[in-house]
């Protein structure tokens, strides 16, 4: 069991303070938050410590690791508050909005020398999980397209004024639900190396009414395609297409594998709570077990194409390269 601070008590710190309760492996025992007025009822409910000030925060002999849920610019500086006093960290999605921030608040903790969890909960869905498998079993074939979606109306029902602030949150839906499609890719196919935008937006944030399209190129050779929708309901699909076959994720927890010549296949399995599954691995990694589940060079190329992605869409959606 460790014991962890969390910085952030607004939508969704609390869902990760609902995700630990019971958890035998995490247990949340200090809030910290700006905001005094909303974040201390919060840590209340939750039968928490609760402090204004990080370095208060930090301070408590019980913290041993800390989560962060706190708006996208301030990450990479708290990664670094955090990691220069030797505990462990996870970090919401998406870690930073620059690769060469990504890279600096991974230097900070391998320099000090505590892992570094990015919450991309949706790497734990068993239909991914499903959808790696068939993969690295060769059924397949040769890979040539990959596509994925994800719309969410979280984003616009729980919608805090940062959220609407477009440097904070770039780029349509990407830092809401885009970056789990890129996380998808990344862990599948591997990094993207060209991507190319388009925005449609009918109604601008908060309560956006908007499309986001982008188009991708891979390292590995083959193209894709993600598309989102804020305000609609919440809906997820991944579907990668070889020469023999292809794998489709229709939802968290079932998978349909069409191969050449066989009737397609329903592959279901049982659910999985990721957000509670996400801070139990980043446990069992600060406790020095086995690694978190999204290395660092993932974690970089996820922020390498989102970066890119801002920039196309900055260009008219023009194709751009991803740094590497």
């Amino acid at each position: 069991m460790i014991t962890a601070g969390i910085i952030g008590t607004g939508w969704w710190g609390r869902e990760l303070l609902q995700a630990a309760r019971g958890s035998g492996r995490i247990r949340f025992v200090h809030a910290m938050s700006r905001h005094a007025g909303a974040g201390a009822p919060v840590a209340a409910e939750y039968g928490l410590r609760f402090s204004s000030t990080l370095e208060a925060m930090l301070d408590d002999p019980e913290v041993r690791a800390v989560v962060i849920a706190a708006p996208h610019r301030a990450h990479l500086a708290l990664i670094q508050a955090v990691a220069a006093r030797r505990l462990p960290v996870f970090c919401e999605k998406p870690l930073t909005l620059t690769r060469a921030d990504a890279v600096a608040a991974i230097a900070a903790c391998a320099a000090a020398g505590v892992p570094l969890a990015v919450g991309h909960n949706r790497r734990f869905l068993p239909s991914l999980a499903t959808m790696k498998r068939v993969l690295a079993e060769g059924r397949l074939g040769t890979l040539l397209h990959i596509e994925g979606h994800s719309s969410n109306e979280n984003s616009s029902r729980n919608f805090a004024p940062w959220r609407s602030d477009p440097a904070e949150s770039p780029a349509g839906g990407m830092t809401g639900t885009g970056v789990h499609v890129i996380d998808s890719f990344t862990a599948l196919v591997g990094p993207a190396t060209r991507v190319s935008t388009l925005l449609v937006q009918r109604k601008p944030p908060p309560g956006a009414l908007d499309s986001f399209s982008v188009m991708l190129e891979f390292a590995c050779g083959i193209s894709g395609t993600l598309s989102m929708v804020r305000a609609t309901p919440r809906f997820w699909r991944l579907h990668l297409f070889g020469e023999r076959g292809s794998v489709e994720a229709v939802n968290d927890t079932d998978v349909v594998l069409r191969e050449s010549g066989r009737a397609p296949e329903l592959i279901t399995a049982p659910p999985v709570d990721t957000l509670r599954a996400e801070l139990e691995a980043f446990a069992e990694a600060a406790g020095g077990g086995a690694p978190y589940p999204l290395p660092p060079d993932q974690a970089v190329a996820n922020v390498a194409a989102f970066e890119a992605i801002v920039r196309s869409l900055a260009a008219g959606g023009a194709p751009t390269a991803v740094e590497g």
